[in-house]
């Protein structure tokens, strides 16, 4: 017999009173008054047990805000892009000016049955991470299987710019050999610049390093073209695709992005025009997860600096530094150059905004994290702690 109805039969049969039941069984004496009024209304109906959820819930999502999330993630699935939940979140913020924080979006799509818990997914924390700090500073490469309609093979060679996840180079090609790696490096840096290191695979296509004992120790064409152009080259260990993980990922959201278009390729040339219009809306207008406030590649690329290839090395007299900082209510950011912390001016209209702050020795370049806005450049004066937007006459 339940406890509701112990006490039930003790108020009605027994007659005790309401506060000696509720003294007996451990109980308030308003939860006994509750459930006898209830008993008296319902009779035995009283005992069954009932939901906890409250009759109103005042900060609920709206159901035009639910009916959108589940737009956005039909939408973006169909288009082959990534549509989890802090992506939903970009675009409604971005493009809709809503805010739902990514975590009441993802219980929203699992309460619709549209995304599965992987609670067995290695945790993010054991990964050892790596990113170059600025652009051009190392590229990684390397080439995936792709099939067209007609089930012909073909491969797709990619060069991925380390820092900013830019798609620097994305082509199709029958068969990727060395020679059409020289030619598509050769054009990525005509249009970018040389970057200052490369990062692939042990392929014969990138180096000859373990290749057979003939040619160990040589150098192919592609090494032979970093050498003379005082780039350094890197290689993951084998069997260790995980060193290459940026340009590993990035196949994949490409592959995920053609086999929803369709129809799918018939030729080569339709497969590079597909590849064409990925690179635009990967580059252009795709928020991206690891970039800070998931800032679009182009905007970050196309905001700093680029890094260049030092064939006598590094020089070590300059320091230069990146660092992720946000304007305060006043309008300045700080940094410390000199052993000492300087106030640099930025207005009060981009308070709260998040910056990059580009420092090399006394130059300082401020731009927008998130739109690539060039805020501010200056020298810093070292007689002052503010650095002023503008310069004022001294009174005479």
């Amino acid at each position: 017999m339940s406890k509701a109805r112990l006490i039930i039969t003790a108020v009605t049969v027994q007659g005790l009173s309401q506060a000696e039941v509720a003294r007996t069984y451990g109980v308030s004496k308003g939860w006994v008054s509750k459930l006898l009024a209830r008993w008296r209304r319902e009779g035995d109906a009283a005992f069954q047990p009932r939901s906890r959820r409250p009759r109103s819930s005042p900060n609920a999502l709206a159901a035009e805000t639910v009916e959108l999330i589940f737009e956005l993630r039909h939408r973006l699935t169909a288009k082959g892009l990534d549509a989890g939940a802090h992506t939903i979140a970009w675009h409604l913020q971005h493009h809709h000016h809503v805010s739902v924080s990514a975590s009441t979006i993802w219980r929203t799509l699992k309460r619709a049955g549209m995304v599965e818990p992987e609670p067995k997914k290695r945790p993010k924390s054991s990964y050892l991470r790596f990113e170059a700090d600025l652009p051009n500073e190392c590229w990684q490469s390397d080439f995936s299987h792709y099939r067209l309609a007609d089930d012909t093979n073909t491969e797709i060679l990619t060069f991925l710019d380390d820092c900013t996840r830019y798609a620097v180079s994305i082509t199709a090609h029958r068969a990727v050999t060395t020679p059409i790696v020289v030619a598509t490096f050769r054009a990525a840096t005509e249009t970018h610049g040389n970057p200052a290191a490369t990062l692939t695979d042990n392929g014969m296509v990138f180096t000859v390093k373990h290749s057979g004992w003939g040619r160990r120790g040589g150098r192919n064409a592609f090494e032979a073209e970093l050498r003379d152009r005082g780039i350094v080259q890197k290689n993951g260990a084998p069997s260790h695709p995980q060193t290459q993980g940026k340009v590993e990922r990035f196949q994949q959201t490409m592959k995920n992005w053609l086999h929803a278009q369709h129809p799918q390729p018939a030729t080569l040339a339709d497969l590079q025009r597909l590849l064409d219009d990925f690179a635009d809306e990967y580059n252009h207008r795709r928020p991206h997860r690891s970039l800070p406030h998931q800032a679009t590649p182009a905007a970050r690329y196309h905001a700093l600096p680029k890094a260049a290839p030092t064939p006598g090395g590094r020089d070590h007299d300059n320091h230069a530094r990146l660092r992720r900082d946000r304007i305060d209510k006043t309008g300045t950011v700080t940094l410390r150059v000199h052993g000492k912390l300087r106030h640099i001016g930025i207005g009060r209209a981009h308070a709260r905004t998040h910056v990059l702050i580009l420092a090399n020795d006394l130059d300082i370049t401020i731009i927008n994290a998130v739109t690539g806005e060039l805020l501010r450049e200056l020298t810093i004066d070292l007689d002052r702690d503010y650095q002023p937007r503008t310069t004022r006459n001294p009174r005479t």
